[in-house]
């Protein structure tokens, strides 16, 4: 009996110095020192960049974790590594090549440094990324691909060890992710018929004051092919007056002097809600079939949270 109690006892100690192990453990895990680059889960730190302005910055940032404040500054070196985006574009798309994302091309970018130094007792730095966006389609979105490649002191989170910075474009009326699309109210003229059109339209920006629609109530697809058979730009004014032109290869003409109708942009308040308005009027041909579309565009905002002033 004597025996039973002292193997019990004896027992009941190792559980306790394993206990008291494991606790130590997680104690240096929870209040260690780690550092990972600033992104969203798939290591990808989205912003968009307007095409009002030439050229606008962003931020490449790493920051620390841990409990404890540290001691000494981290020294963190970058290097840019075009595989990384092979790696999202094949794990993302598979063989779908025409939906890859490519590099951002090197003319319109500017890293000034690839060294980030986060201070002792400090959680977070960061380092500038210059951006020139005209020019950029509104159908991709563009990489930088930085990953780190040394550090002098404390840990890196290896999950969080690389960066894809994504550019995409915007201007006041669309944003470059497919995401704006205006309400359409629309009245097609076929021969001496004419129905009503309704339904939304995809916008997407091209240029500080140019933005880009389907023709019509022509299907859309983000396909070159489509876009170049059957896509407008609509160039808007200092006034809001509006300029219909072709995209591509789309024989279209603006109709002007229709009071209804009469090709312009404005801000539109209807006592409950706000809306960004176009009021088009164009001519237009599609596989060889002459249409006259009249179209009232909306989209819906909150004035006092739009980033642009109207």
């Amino acid at each position: 009996m004597k025996y039973n109690r002292i193997h019990y006892l004896f027992a009941c100690a190792i559980l306790c110095l394993s206990a008291c192990k494991r606790d130590e453990v997680f104690e240096k895990e929870q209040y260690k020192n780690v550092f990972a680059l600033v992104s969203e889960s798939d290591n990808v730190s989205r912003k968009l960049h307007d095409l009002e302005e030439y050229e606008s910055t962003g931020y490449i940032s790493a920051s620390m974790g841990g409990t404890n404040p540290t001691v000494r500054d981290v020294r963190i070196q970058l290097e840019e590594d075009l595989s990384l985006i092979e790696d999202f574009n094949v794990a993302s798309f598979d063989v779908d090549v025409s939906s890859y994302h490519p590099r951002m091309p090197s003319e319109r970018y500017d890293i000034e440094t690839l060294s980030l130094v986060i201070p002792a007792g400090q959680i977070a730095a960061s380092i500038p990324v210059r951006i020139r966006p005209q020019g950029l389609s509104p159908d991709s979105a563009y990489f930088i691909a930085l990953k780190v490649v040394s550090f002098d002191t404390y840990e890196v989170n290896p999950e969080k060890s690389y960066v894809l910075y994504r550019v995409r474009t915007r201007n006041r009326w669309a944003v470059g992710d497919g995401s704006t699309n205006y309400n359409m109210r629309g009245r097609l003229q076929l021969g001496a018929s004419e129905i009503e059109a309704p339904g939304t339209k995809p916008m997407a920006p091209i240029s500080a004051n140019e933005v880009r629609i389907m023709a019509g109530n022509e299907l859309y697809e983000s396909k070159i092919t489509t876009l170049r058979k059957g896509a407008v730009v609509l160039e808007i004014n200092p006034d809001y007056t509006v300029k219909i032109r072709p995209y591509a290869n789309l024989d279209v003409s603006q109709i002007d002097g229709d009071p209804d109708f009469p090709n312009i942009f404005f801000v539109e308040n209807d006592g409950f809600k706000t809306y960004k308005t176009f009021l088009l009027h164009y001519r237009y041909n599609f596989n060889g079939t002459e249409k006259v579309m009249k179209e009232e565009l909306r989209l819906e905002f909150n004035k006092n949270l739009d980033d642009y002033e109207w």
